[in-house]
């Protein structure tokens, strides 16, 4: 009769045992779940005949994960890239014959569009979804924003002309009352909100040495 003696790596054996499919969440996520949820104006308790919160909750978050505001813009005919002002150069404006559009170039930042008449959530709100329960840090929320792609020349000069602006996938950090606008961090290539020494960023980024 011989001992039975554990694997030393007994834990990483199970993880590569896999029978049949599971339903287990296995993509590793920065954002808490409710973060994806949307908001829907529907009683909790539904009436006979009535579609459940929960199922109309889940319609509306796979029917929003399949819009992309680039694909749209670039339906209407809007060039994202074009949406942000550049410094004027009038040595390299085009003439109506190299450009069907107005030859004036864009002046007038975004903000003076912006309109949270129609928006379904406060700043505080949104800011709130990275709150966990029955925990105390912050975490990031899921969003898209236009940047630039170079982030060195980026912060140098915004309106640069050798910038090229796309629609980005960030955590949203915080957001600043006095200014009406939000602090985002780019997502890595998985996904993930994480500092240079590649820890999560929580409490919008505020950490106990300030």
């Amino acid at each position: 009769v011989t001992t039975f003696k554990m694997p030393e790596e007994f834990g990483s054996v199970l993880d590569k045992q896999v029978i049949g499919p599971t339903t287990e969440n296995l993509i590793k996520s920065d954002f808490p779940v409710q973060s994806f949820k949307p908001k829907v104006q529907i009683a909790f308790q539904e009436l006979p005949g009535q579609c459940p919160r929960k199922i109309e909750v889940e319609r509306r978050r796979r029917l929003y994960l399949t819009v992309d505001i680039a694909q749209l813009l670039a339906s209407k005919g809007i060039d994202s890239d074009q949406l942000m002002p550049r410094h004027h150069d009038p040595d390299n404006m085009p003439t109506i014959e190299e450009k069907k559009d107005p030859v004036f170039p864009i002046y007038l930042p975004l903000k003076i569009f912006d309109n949270d008449g129609y928006d379904c959530r406060t700043p505080e709100e949104w800011i709130s979804l990275g709150l966990e329960p029955g925990s105390h840090d912050r975490k990031p929320v899921p969003g898209k924003a236009l940047l630039p792609t170079d982030d060195v020349l980026g912060h140098e000069d915004p309106k640069s002309q050798k910038l090229i602006y796309k629609w980005i996938d960030v955590g949203v950090l915080d957001y600043d009352k006095e200014t009406e606008l939000y602090l985002v961090h780019k997502t890595d290539k998985n996904g993930l909100v994480r500092d240079e020494e590649g820890r999560p960023i929580l409490n919008g980024g505020i950490t106990p040495q300030g």
